[in-house]
């Protein structure tokens, strides 16, 4: 197990997205973590049918909001060594990179998740862009 401990700045797998964020307190198997930074953006549609779009719910998942509490199971916590970056830019980071990925197979399940991502942007992420930047 690895040893961090309240304080400590932590990369982790939450759901389907990866955040930086600092351990707030050691909950037994998990860590309460707020969050500081986006690492990487949360994947669009059914996480049980991944790649699907027909026969399923197309969820649209928003990042964690700064300052956001997560419960991280402990295994998905790694060290973080770097200087966190900004909200807004970590955030405005990972929209590009997930939408590039996307952009590099021009399929159903890319173009349904594009959408979805563009609708965030529109409705949530312009917005904290504005404020932080």
């Amino acid at each position: 197990m690895k040893g961090f401990k309240v304080g400590d700045i932590i990369r982790a797998h939450y759901n389907s997205g990866t955040y930086i964020g600092k351990i707030i307190e050691d909950r037994g198997n998990r860590f309460l973590v707020e969050v500081l930074a986006v690492d990487k953006h949360p994947v669009q549609g059914d996480l049980h049918s991944p790649k699907q779009v027909q026969g399923v719910t197309f969820h649209e998942r928003k990042a964690l909001a700064y300052r956001e509490k997560m419960n991280a199971k402990k295994p998905a916590t790694f060290a973080y060594e770097s200087e966190v970056p900004e909200y807004a830019e970590s955030l405005k980071e990972a929209v590009e990179k997930i939408r590039t990925n996307l952009k590099k197979e021009d399929t159903e399940y890319n173009q349904k998740a594009l959408e979805k991502i563009a609708d965030l942007e529109e409705h949530y992420y312009n917005k904290i862009y504005a404020a932080f930047m």
